[in-house]
């Protein structure tokens, strides 16, 4: 991987781990098209570099984020947050997989992208607009939506904000509990990747130019991803979620068009 290619993939990273159109998704498909051979590295950066763009939320939001007076909102993340947390400790491996399948996030834009499409006339009436009003059973759900984001392509965001939709919360404050959502969530996958790589490849963490490249990247997924927060924030109350619908089926004929072509494999 070259400085120019991590540049581009922390940029592509900020600009969709908030958006409802899947980072993972599209760092794979930028790498492919850019000839990036996958390898532990690899495999590691496309998961680390997130830590930046979340770590964006927290700065964001520090204060609603750190005010431990609301501590039924934390115990609302950690119930959100454990559903992930046990499927993806059981099947890691199986994630993996799919994380080396352009096909796979073809599909999964494709799928979400039609879902998006019609997502805010399936779920109406929503009323939920701060947490103090939500269940920890509205919480739990949001984690089970979750769950679909570790297919590569669905969107973590696209899942809880949709989740958060058919449990009756306002498409605003939905997209604002997937934000705080994303927090304990890829900390905890950060910390398990990293410590897996340093257990099954040492070396890969004991590369000196490997941990500048991760710096490098998550610091410019950090400063990309707090301009897209709030553009995203503001274009969502203002024009809803059909146009990501839009933009995932072109992303995934794109993606067909170019394995057609055998441009990426």
């Amino acid at each position: 991987m070259t400085w120019i290619q991590v540049v581009i993939l922390g940029i592509v990273e900020g600009i969709s781990e908030f958006l409802p159109i899947s980072s993972t998704g599209h760092m794979i498909i930028a790498s492919s098209i850019m000839g990036i051979e996958e390898n532990e590295f690899v495999k590691l950066f496309e998961i680390v570099i997130q830590l930046g763009a979340i770590l964006s939320v927290v700065v964001l939001y520090f204060k609603k984020f750190f005010d431990f007076s609301r501590m039924d909102f934390y115990l609302k993340l950690i119930v959100a947050v454990f559903p992930a947390l046990v499927i993806g400790f059981l099947f890691s491996k199986k994630i993996d997989q799919f994380l080396e399948s352009p096909l796979t996030v073809a599909i999964a834009l494709l799928t979400g992208g039609i879902i998006l499409l019609f997502v805010e006339k399936l779920f109406t009436n929503n009323t939920i607009d701060h947490e103090k009003d939500m269940s920890y059973k509205n919480g739990f759900m949001i984690g089970l939506w979750q769950v679909l984001a570790m297919i590569p392509g669905t969107s973590r965001s696209a899942a809880t904000i949709i989740g958060g939709m058919q449990q009756k919360m306002t498409r605003r404050f939905a997209a604002e509990f997937s934000f705080f959502l994303a927090v304990p969530t890829m900390i905890a996958a950060t910390g398990y990747k990293m410590f897996k790589s340093y257990k099954e490849h040492p070396e890969v963490l004991k590369d000196k130019h490997n941990l500048a490249m991760l710096g490098v990247g998550n610091i410019i997924a950090f400063i990309v991803a707090m301009i897209a927060i709030k553009t995203f924030i503001h274009f969502l109350q203002k024009n809803g979620l059909k146009a990501f619908g839009f933009y995932r089926i072109i992303a995934a004929a794109a993606i067909f068009l170019l394995m057609y072509k055998g441009l990426i494999k």
